[in-house]
């Protein structure tokens, strides 16, 4: 129909629901992760510390667009304590894969187990972003066509809304003509509005288009997502297995800045020792349940008969009262003043107030594995963290002393009043110094160490720990000198004989060193000494 000043009124009437679209545009969301400002700079803050993000964001800009939104979207999925998504009706149309592919990872079970590590933690969110890339770069490939067909939906649509925007300014046009007293151009309101008309079918084509394209690609975004959450949740569980194993707890972890996070965990990861992070961990362990057990006065060796009214440790002869009904009122009033008669027993205490000294044997033979492939000096480094542990637990120094032949020593302290580093923790435990072993370098070195604990604070009864596999010869002068201290400062040996039975035989210098002294053959065993952690 032709357009005339008699029936514009008509055209403005259909020309009035583009004029409402084109004013009611949604805001559009480039993001699907509902965000405030503190979780965004928080994400800004993590991109701009962490180089791989960076590398993984120029990397994936190159072959698919909006790819920073993604990144964006999987931290802060990770990041956030209850992440919200919005509505894919909120969504910018070319964004429209991105929220696919993080809710299809929110609703997984394996995001459930990679946010229980990642909530609140930015770096260990970030960890699970780059841990997630290669599942990432096969989902992006992987719904590329989708990819293309939303681009296509939200040039259509941008087309739609210019289009009904012209509606507007067509009969703004033709109102001011109007007025002016001269015919308006109803012409220009016409070939807009079926412009508009036009346009919004294309688009609504277009929609339809992604819709299916999206579609099609949902099993393989859905797959990819479930992998990317699945390696990124046994990578966060590595790391934070990892960091425990070596003594790091969260508290520290959330103080540290970024980038010194990131070189402790690849130095734990590349280090000498990392494959024997677990060994490390169950020592640990160990050593807190040993502890738990350590009770003053504990129910132990029968030491004779007393008298009390602990019930628990009443002889048999006077549970016979019970069974007669005329003695059980002397059994009452025997009980009530605390007369009756009783098992007495004494258990383990601990005796130790002084310094805890490791000494470890790092000779070559220490390179030797046993049983799980554990190396000899893996086992005696991890049994030393733990009496680093146990040292802190007590408030007492601790001192690990690496030993091998006489020319060969190294002596790391950690005090009681100061937390041990972790920088100094990894190099005692990775320092090997190779070569031959001797006695008297290392335990001069702990005597001379407990005497100067005892001339500065007065504090006797160190424990030193001599942990090695081969026997070697001490002069007789040295002997008496070493009795001579040990007569003086109170200090207890404990020695193990790692791998070498021979070394821990009645005869041997160990033996005539050490107070307590075993063997220890089975490397996978972490009780083997659980003893020392009672009564150290």
């Amino acid at each position: 129909m032709e357009a005339t000043p008699g029936n514009l009124g008509e055209w403005a009437g259909r020309a009035e629901k583009w004029l409402v679209l084109s004013s009611a545009a949604p805001t559009r969301y480039t993001t699907a992760v509902v965000a405030d400002r503190f979780d965004r700079m928080a994400w800004r803050d993590t991109y701009e510390q962490s180089t791989g993000l960076r590398e993984l964001a120029g990397e994936l800009n190159e072959r698919h667009d909006h790819t920073a939104d993604l990144l964006t979207d999987v931290f802060l999925a990770a990041y956030k304590a209850g992440p919200r998504l919005r509505r894919p009706a909120e969504m910018d149309p070319a964004r429209l894969v991105n929220h696919q592919a993080i809710t299809s990872l929110v609703d997984s079970p394996e995001f459930a187990e990679l946010h229980r590590e990642t909530v609140g933690d930015p770096y260990a969110a970030a960890m699970a972003v780059l841990a997630q890339a290669p599942a990432l770069r096969r989902m992006l490939e992987g719904s590329r066509e989708a990819q293309d067909q939303a681009e296509q939906a939200k040039k259509a649509r941008q087309d739609a809304d210019g289009a009904a925007a012209a509606v507007g300014e067509a009969l703004q046009t033709a109102a001011e003509d109007g007025e002016d007293d001269t015919v308006p151009d109803a012409d220009a309101v016409r070939q807009a509005i079926e412009a508009a008309e036009a346009a919004d079918a294309a688009a609504r084509e277009a929609a339809r288009d992604a819709a299916q394209a999206l579609a099609v690609a949902v099993p393989g975004i859905r797959s990819a997502t479930r992998n990317a959450a699945s390696q990124a949740a046994e990578s966060a569980r590595e790391e934070t297995t990892l960091m425990r194993a070596w003594g790091v707890g969260p508290g520290e972890l959330e103080r540290m800045p970024f980038g010194r996070r990131a070189r402790l965990a690849e130095r734990l990861r590349t280090g000498r020792l990392a494959r024997w992070a677990e060994l490390i961990g169950r020592f640990r362990q160990m050593a807190d349940g040993e502890r738990a057990r350590k009770v003053e006065n504990a129910t132990g060796e029968l030491v004779g008969v007393t008298l009390g009214d602990d019930l628990s440790r009443v002889i048999p002869s006077e549970l016979v009262n019970l069974g007669l009904p005329e003695l059980r009122a002397v059994f009452a009033a025997r009980y009530a003043a605390g007369e009756l008669m009783l098992y007495d027993s004494q258990g383990e205490q601990t005796t130790g107030q002084g310094a805890i000294i490791a000494c470890v044997d790092t000779s070559h033979s220490m390179y030797e594995a046993g049983p799980g492939g554990i190396t000899r000096e893996a086992w005696s480094k991890a049994c030393a963290l733990a009496l680093l542990d146990q040292a802190r637990h007590a408030g007492r120094d601790f001192v690990g002393i690496l030993f091998a032949a006489a020319d060969k020593l190294q002596v790391f302290r950690f005090p009681a009043d100061r937390s041990a580093d972790i920088a100094q923790v990894i190099e005692f435990a990775e320092t090997f110094l190779g070569g031959g072993t001797s006695y008297q370098r290392p335990l001069t070195a702990a005597r001379e160490l407990l005497a100067e604990e005892f001339n500065d604070a007065a504090r006797r009864r160190g424990d030193i720990v001599m942990l090695t596999d081969d026997d070697c010869g001490v002069t007789e002068e040295w002997m008496r000198g070493w009795n001579d201290a040990k007569h003086l400062l109170g200090f207890r040996v404990f020695g193990v004989a790692i791998g070498a039975p021979r070394v821990a035989e009645a005869d041997s210098v160990l033996d005539a060193l050490c107070d307590n002294l075993r063997s220890v053959e089975d490397f996978t065993d972490v009780h083997a000494v659980a003893d020392l952690f009672r009564v150290i």
